[in-house]
Order: structure tokens, then sequence, then C-alpha cells
């Protein structure tokens, strides 16, 4: 079960010295979005996905994948394959902020998740002052949708 809040982040309200995180390079591609089925490459690992319908909490089954299976199913992939860098930031209690910083043709899209181990903990949850609005239920801001297309050129 994934249980995970989504924030906007501003470019001005960066924490600094994001070189010295844990950094990521992802590329995703979507084979459907409706259920959500998804292809990644994350450095040199690579995963099929599978996510539930959900905003707050879905399921979510990660299946590890070789670089030539990976490659087979990219050219069946449907709309826009994303781009972005993944700083992984240690948070309190344990948890870990993903700031994502996405790349063309979304370049300049922040967006931070925080994973959690229980919806309570979720709904409980304070940002830290540099987060943005909770777009969790805003369904805009799925890759999935991403993948479709910019906001607006539908």
């Amino acid at each position: 079960m994934e249980i995970e809040r989504k924030f906007l982040i501003d470019r001005g309200n960066l924490p600094e010295d994001l070189e010295r995180y844990r950094c990521l390079r992802i590329e995703q591609g979507y084979l459907c979005t409706d259920p959500v089925v998804r292809i990644r490459r994350q450095d040199e690992e690579y995963y099929l996905t599978y996510k539930s319908k959900g905003m707050l909490a879905r399921e979510e089954y990660n299946l590890p994948l070789n670089g030539e299976a990976y490659e087979h199913l990219k050219g069946k992939a449907d709309g826009i394959f994303i781009s972005k860098l993944r700083y992984v930031i240690p948070e309190r209690d344990g948890l870990f902020i993903e700031l994502d910083v996405f790349e063309a043709p979304y370049e300049g899209l922040l967006l931070a998740e925080v994973e959690f181990p229980s919806e309570d903990a979720a709904r409980s949850y304070e940002p830290p002052e540099w987060f943005g609005e909770d777009v969790t239920f805003n369904s805009k801001y799925h890759n999935s949708t991403l993948s479709k297309g910019k906001p607006g050129e539908r």
C-alpha cells in the first residue's frame, strides 16, 4: 500500500545545498493510465509498476525488469515519457521527502512527495515551511496524468 501526500514547490523555496542529498535520475512511461501500469528506469534499475485507483492511499506493486525488457516495453508506452531528478531528503520521524525536479516538457515543475506508514500519519503531517500547495487530491499532478500532455494543452 502506498500512502503519500504531494505538494507543489516554488523554486525560490528549495532547501540549500540540494547536491548533498541522494539524487536519482528517473525516466518513466505509461503502458496504461486506468489502471496505472508504468515502466521506470531509476538510474540503472528498471521496474514495471501497477497502481490501483486512489489519491492518498492506493495499492502499488513493483516488479523488477532488466534493461532489455524495459527498452522493449518503452516502444509500447503511450504519451510523453517523464524525466526528472529525484532528491531524497531526510525528514523528521524517519520519513523522507522525495523532491522531483522535472525536465522538459515539464521543466520548472517541482513536486515533493512524502510516504507514510498509515493514513492517520499522513493526515496529521505538518509539512515544512518550504512546501507549497498540497495537491494530494488533485489528479492533475499525478505522473500518469502528466504523461498525457501539459495541463491546458488537452
